[in-house]
């Protein structure tokens, strides 16, 4: 079993760190939520066989997320982001706008209502599928695509005004 688990956190690990940064936007505190979600992962894994581990992974931190929130009943949003991203042959060029890229991509899920930003970041920025996404957001099928088609149409909208206003400097 602790393999496994030690298979499971190298393999997820980076992929949850991003949700869960997306959703708390202060990086110790995302740490702080992986550990907590893999924590109930190795208690829940000695009890349960589950069948896709992925999208539990998911629902477990969403859920360890949640109750960090209503215990202190506030989001600290911080200004600065900061991104560990582990270098495969980048340039600094490449680095500073994919950088750039995903601090204005997070800014933008931040206009966002909660569960469109939700909706987004599980289907589109960690490829979940539907049914799995909206299980873990414990929403119906139907609902969590309306809150997806109208996250993604706003986040569309942000992204084109950005592009007309840089196209006019």
């Amino acid at each position: 079993m602790k393999v496994q688990l030690e298979d499971i956190y190298k393999m997820y690990i980076n992929d949850l760190y991003r949700y869960l940064y997306s959703l708390s936007k202060d990086h110790y505190m995302a740490e702080d939520l992986v550990q907590e979600a893999y924590y109930r992962a190795f208690i829940a894994l000695e009890e349960d066989e589950i069948v896709n581990i992925k999208a539990w992974l998911f629902k477990v931190a969403y859920h360890a997320f949640i109750d960090y929130q209503r215990k202190s009943k506030r989001v600290h949003i911080e200004s600065q982001m900061e991104k560990h991203i582990v270098p495969n042959q980048r340039t600094p060029e490449k680095s500073v706008l994919e950088k750039e890229s995903l601090r204005l991509l997070f800014e933008d899920l931040g206009v966002l209502k909660e569960m469109e930003k939700h909706a987004v970041v599980l289907c589109d920025l960690h490829g979940l599928p539907y049914q799995e996404a909206a299980k873990i957001l414990g929403l119906n099928l139907n609902t969590f695509k309306s809150h997806l088609f109208r996250g993604r149409k706003k986040l569309l909208a942000l992204v084109k005004e950005r592009m007309s206003r840089d196209e006019g400097q």
